[in-house]
């Protein structure tokens, strides 16, 4: 599975918190299933701000910190209304003191210094390759 999905999108965080994302979560912790996921933005031009970019920069540095599941589930269960571009570094920051292990200094500063901005433009340009413009005017979000 490899689904495209923005920190920011109210439908990626139902699929996230009551849909398929628990049973996907679970099977990952388990090992019995490996998945993968581009981290973009399907609102941001339409939303406008960068709280997405900054959301996607954080859950890279979860991933290097060891905590990118837990920290996904959390971004997702604590996602700001669509209209509100609210990722702030401080909220990203409050909410990673909330997985265990997860919050250090190491954490802080890639979140402050926006550390994987790369990473984040790569994930944008492959959702992009995917279709994702399409996506943008799309009456329904990325399939997963």
């Amino acid at each position: 599975m490899h689904p495209y999905e923005d920190p920011r999108c109210p439908y990626c965080q139902e699929f996230e918190t009551t849909g398929g994302g628990p049973h996907r979560r679970q099977a990952m912790l388990d090992g019995r299933a490996r998945a993968g996921c581009a981290l973009a933005s399907f609102l941001g031009e339409r939303g406008g701000g960068d709280g997405w970019k900054k959301a996607v920069n954080a859950l890279r540095a979860a991933l290097e910190e060891g905590g990118f599941v837990e920290y996904h589930e959390v971004l997702y269960a604590n996602q700001p209304e669509e209209s509100v571009d609210g990722c702030a570094g401080t909220y990203l920051r409050q909410l990673a003191g909330t997985v265990k292990g997860l919050r250090s200094p190491t954490f802080d500063a890639a979140v402050t210094s926006v550390k994987y901005r790369a990473f984040v433009t790569a994930s944008r340009k492959a959702c992009e390759r995917a279709g994702g413009p399409r996506i943008l005017t799309a009456p329904v979000h990325p399939p997963w």
